[in-house]
């Protein structure tokens, strides 16, 4: 099963799913190329580090999403690759219905909530600032509706009295790093 992983940063689950591979946990998944919107994200500097392609892409005008001329390049730089699944690990554009129609079925995103709760952007401090026990990460298919898709995964992560958003956040960060490859690992069974 070919893997692209986009993201914008620094690129901890690429990591977490490119050293899965590496130690030879990723099942019949093998990552193709990494895409970043972002010029220096971290991510593109794992392509070396693994021997896997590490591109960027311009994402055009919008700061949100991608569309136009700039979401036809990235349906046809992705597309040349031939993935078997698109993954979304921190990429923070908003994917519109001709992409998600071109590689239909193929797309999925690792999103830092238990959803349906706390969709959208700051899913961890909206989690927090509501007073969650728990949260966590769920890894779903993507729609054209946000964070809506089927649910393919989750795992939960007990906020503990008194933790600081910081450990929240690195705390789902964590159970994001075990989650996303198993899932990856998973479909590549089917």
């Amino acid at each position: 099963m070919r893997v692209v992983i986009l993201g914008s940063g620094r690129g901890s689950n690429a990591e977490a799913v490119l050293r899965s591979q590496a130690d030879g946990k990723l099942g019949a998944a093998k990552v193709a190329a990494l895409f970043s919107d972002r010029p220096g994200a971290g991510m593109l500097k794992l392509g070396p580090a693994f021997g896997v392609d590490a591109v960027f892409l311009d994402p055009g005008a919008f700061k949100t999403k991608l569309a136009g001329e700039a979401e036809q390049t990235y349906i046809r730089e992705i597309g040349a690759r031939q993935p078997d699944l698109i993954v979304l690990a921190g990429f923070m554009r908003v994917i519109k219905p001709a992409f998600i129609e071109a590689f239909s079925g193929k797309i999925i995103n690792l999103h830092p909530s238990l959803l349906p709760a706390f969709r959208g952007l700051a899913a961890i401090r909206q989690a927090y600032d509501f007073g969650a026990k728990y949260t966590g990460c769920t890894v779903h298919y993507v729609t054209p509706d946000v964070d809506a898709g089927p649910i393919i995964d989750q795992a939960a992560v007990r906020i503990g009295e008194g933790e600081t958003l910081e450990q929240v956040e690195a705390n789902v960060h964590e159970a994001e790093h075990r989650l996303l490859p198993a899932v990856i690992a998973r479909l590549s069974r089917a």
